[in-house]
């Protein structure tokens, strides 16, 4: 499996142009582990959500203005794209992106060992 990370920037707006970033995430799996995401269902499992409830009031408010991002096992594996005006938000982004990418990795690998006996050594 390798996950791909493309950053980019564009500059939006009419009047004023407004510099948004950009991610794109797509990982590539080998054939065994595409035929495993489709044996084992995985492809709607969501790796990642920050949209729970996010509160009220005031506090609320402020992180219902934070980039809401959600995406599954699909997601990834078609490439997803994530806009933000906000540098930070992308890069904070990027280093969440990289960890999930390591927890799918160890989804694969178990979903691969289904069946078969593990002998751990101790």
């Amino acid at each position: 499996m390798k996950l791909i990370i493309m950053r980019d920037q564009i500059s939006k707006g009419v009047m004023s142009k407004k510099v948004h970033f950009s991610i794109t995430a797509t990982v590539e799996v080998s054939v065994e582990e595409k035929e495993n995401i489709a044996k084992y269902k995985l492809g709607d499992t969501i790796l990642y959500s920050n949209m729970e409830d996010r509160g009220s009031g005031i506090l609320g408010a402020i992180s219902r203005k934070a980039m809401a991002v959600e995406f599954n096992i699909n997601d990834l594996i078609n490439g997803r794209k994530i806009e933000s005006e906000d540098i930070l938000e992308i890069l904070d982004l990027e280093e969440t992106i990289k960890s999930v990418a390591k927890n799918f990795k160890q989804i694969l690998e178990a979903s691969a060992n289904f069946g078969e006996e593990e002998v751990i050594e101790l």
